[in-house]
């Protein structure tokens, strides 16, 4: 404990635990559950009984929407120490605009029954209003990518003084906008990782080609018709936008929860004057509505809109190796316009060698949509799970092991489809 120190962080709060998992912190009060929840299959299996060192505390920022442990205070971290420790260090941000305890099911138990020191970020500002975070449109998502900077820099301090020595591998790894945080990582910081792994990580595209706010605004417009009348036009429209077929099932689950909240939130954070003093917009507001984000149209805003989403773009310029997961059936982040395209980028910036990607056949971007239709998908942690130690025999010392060529990968509908998967 007396070499337990990050350096630059504003406050800092250090425990000895028996077990640095979910088992033992949810009780401790050194996780929240409700950071994590939704993010994986009910029948999940994890590991347990991993003791050591957790240190929560939060850098200077003067954003307050995070009130974990009453400080009211953004860019808050957590960095756990195992006791036992291989040598390695996994970095992760935030997924969705969920905190810094949002990993702890997903990744952080898994790497820590692993031996790796673990550390995350909660981005420097999350909640539903993470928009009012900055000054100018799209400061809140440079921030993210600000905040994951500072954190690897800090838990690669903090290892090395606790250890006596320097990790000898240092991962990425994130869900959905984590994994947004783990592309730009490696594109813009490489000499901070040796390889990262992303799952179905959002992709502002750097060009006019579509994103988020394109196809939402059309999801909004034709879901209720097709829903209603099975409206072969409006369906047309969804496929159109990049939503995949087969994927109808999952539309109303998405609708209700999902892209209306999206949509209005992440058009506010980069697009403020749409709505004029409204913040966020109208929820659910029928096409025609003043300012309705129903008829949002990303082509016919401002240059200055445009300008804001090339602030948070990502190149696919990646300097270290990157293994890519993502589910044939995302209805939050459809493949065709997320993955497939920053695969896509990454070729044109002629990086392919470093990257891999794997579509996983029947999976969606919640595991709990799993949970709902077992018989008809698959969940994408375990996958994850597999890429990642894939990545570890990609990058191992002596040049590592080629990881399998960049595929679709079929259904898994036989075994334990919840705990594995296989990349081949």
């Amino acid at each position: 404990m007396d070499r337990v120190d990050v350096p630059r962080a504003q406050h800092q709060v250090a425990a000895c635990l028996d077990d640095l998992t979910t088992a033992g912190t949810v009780a401790s009060g050194h996780t929240d559950a409700a950071d994590w929840a939704g993010l994986h299959s009910a029948a999940t299996r994890n590991p347990s009984g991993v003791p050591g060192i957790q240190i929560d505390g939060y850098f200077q920022d003067t954003s307050t929407s995070n009130p974990t442990h009453g400080w009211n205070h953004d860019a808050q971290f957590v960095i756990r120490l195992p006791k036992q420790w291989n040598g390695g260090l996994v970095v992760a941000g935030a997924p969705g605009n969920r905190r810094q305890y949002a990993n702890d099911f997903t990744i952080s138990d898994w790497v820590l029954a692993k031996g790796y020191a673990y550390a995350s970020t909660d981005k420097g500002n999350g909640g539903l209003e993470f928009y009012k975070d900055g000054r100018r449109p799209g400061d809140a998502i440079v921030e993210w990518y600000e905040r994951m900077t500072q954190v690897t820099i800090a838990a690669k301090a903090t290892v090395t003084r606790h250890y006596r020595t320097a990790p000898r591998r240092t991962y990425a790894m994130g869900i959905s906008n984590g994994g947004q945080l783990v592309r730009w990582a490696l594109e813009n910081h490489p000499e901070l990782y040796d390889g990262g792994v992303d799952s179905e990580g959002t992709l502002w595209p750097p060009d006019n080609r579509s994103n988020a706010l394109v196809y939402l605004p059309v999801a909004l417009r034709n879901y209720p018709k097709y829903a209603a009348t099975g409206d072969p036009e409006a369906h047309a429209a969804m496929l159109r936008a990049g939503f995949a077929p087969g994927s109808e099932f999952l539309w109303d689950f998405n609708y209700r929860v999902l892209w209306d909240g999206t949509q209005r939130r992440v058009r506010e954070e980069l697009d403020p004057d749409y709505d004029g003093d409204l913040e966020a917009g109208i929820p659910f507001c029928q096409s025609g509505t003043p300012n309705c984000d129903t008829d949002y149209d990303y082509y016919a805003r401002p240059r200055s809109v445009h300008q804001a989403v090339r602030r948070a773009s990502l190149t696919g310029d990646i300097g270290k190796p990157l293994i890519t997961v993502h589910g044939t059936l995302d209805t939050l982040l459809p493949i065709k316009v997320h993955g497939d395209a920053y695969a896509s980028l990454v070729r044109s910036e002629g990086k392919a060698s470093r990257h891999r990607y794997y579509r996983m056949d029947g999976a969606s971007h919640l595991d709990i949509e799993y949970d709902a239709f077992p018989d008809r998908m698959r969940p994408l942690l375990p996958c994850m799970r597999t890429a990642f130690e894939t990545l570890e025999r990609w990058t191992a010392a002596g040049g590592g092991h080629q990881p399998p060529r960049s595929a679709t990968i079929p259904r898994q509908t036989s075994g334990d489809v919840v705990n594995t998967c296989s990349l081949n």
